[in-house]
């Protein structure tokens, strides 16, 4: 008896020996986005901490905090930089601050289709050239995911610039986006996500703009019933690692971690243009009005913008609206 108890105590012990190796071995990374949590970057953000776990047999957790728990998308960005979390995606136009040349990808209607919009992400040498200076700003681009084209959510009509005047939007914070809609007529409001709703609902602003998957998760339509299909702006989520934590990881982990993006960034294009209908459809049935006017006056309204572009990046201005042209030529909306 006294033989069979050591041996049990003995098992006991190596038992909790080896979980506390395990439980040390698994190394514990945050994941932050300002997106709700049935929103389509929350769902992917998901499934790539699923697959890092997959890839690296568990010696790497990503915790995945969504809803701007950990802060807004300014924030997490500065956060990425300082090493204080690990991963985030967000708007290109977000990253401007770090990478200026990166407000042109915020030029309006660059694209009329999500084919489009892909293949410039994918195979555009400008855009890899503006990305590849992240990792000496303290961050590096690992996948470009996926939030849609820009719409507005108002809470009267919006047929045309005409309608703009006098009326404040809000929207993120970046300069392309406030010369556009400026442009367009509007007063600008920057604002953190979370406190669009309210501001809305009070009067503070007279709508916002998002893409249809970030104004279906956050319910805008219930205060700004008027969604206006402008896709003034196509504007996916780049998703970002921190230099700091990618050089800690060895090559194989790197090489695991950023196969882990790819496939998340994959399923979350598909996700989010195929949701596309579905979810405007969602939207009308509980009163939102579903309005798509001539897009011809909001384009000349915006002509200046190119112009102040120009003015500003030069060089840069003409070889993102090549790259752009030529995929829009190799990719005709029929």
């Amino acid at each position: 008896m006294k033989t069979t108890k050591l041996l049990a105590q003995f098992a006991f012990v190596l038992t909790s020996i080896s979980l506390a190796i395990g439980a040390q071995a698994q190394t514990v990374l945050k994941f932050s986005h300002t997106d709700q949590q049935q929103g389509g970057r929350h769902a992917a953000a998901q499934i790539f901490a699923k697959k890092v776990a997959d890839y690296t047999q568990n010696r790497y957790k990503v915790n995945v905090f969504c809803c701007s728990q950990l802060g807004s998308d300014p924030k997490n960005i500065e956060q990425l930089v300082a090493g204080g979390i690990d991963f985030t995606v967000s708007a290109t136009g977000s990253y401007a601050p770090h990478i200026d040349s990166l407000n042109l990808t915020m030029l309006p209607f660059l694209f009329d289709s999500y084919e489009q919009g892909w293949k410039f992400y994918d195979e555009s040498k400008w855009l890899k050239t503006q990305f590849d200076k992240a990792p000496a700003k303290g961050f590096r681009f690992l996948a470009t995911w996926e939030a849609g084209f820009r719409c507005m959510t108002t809470k009267d009509v919006l047929n045309s610039p005409a309608d703009a005047k006098g009326k404040k939007l809000r929207t993120f914070p970046n300069e392309m986006m406030r010369w556009l809609l400026e442009d367009v007529g509007f007063g600008v409001q920057i604002m953190p996500l979370p406190e669009v709703y309210l501001a809305i609902q009070q009067g503070a602003i007279a709508g916002q703009e998002n893409p249809i998957d970030t104004i279906y998760s956050n319910k805008f339509y219930e205060v700004a019933p008027n969604i206006t299909m402008t896709r003034h702006v196509y504007s996916p989520i780049p998703m970002a690692i921190s230099e700091k934590t990618w050089q800690k990881l060895s090559p194989a982990d790197q090489k695991a971690i950023t196969r882990a993006a790819v496939e998340a960034g994959a399923w979350n294009r598909i996700e989010v243009k195929s949701s596309e209908e579905k979810q405007i459809a969602e939207m009308a049935s509980k009163g939102a009005k579903i309005n798509s006017p001539s897009l011809t006056p909001f384009r000349e309204a915006v002509k200046p913008t190119y112009e102040k572009a120009k003015a500003k990046w030069g060089a840069d201005t003409d070889a993102i609206l090549a790259d752009a042209a030529a995929v829009r030529k190799a990719l005709p909306v029929k």
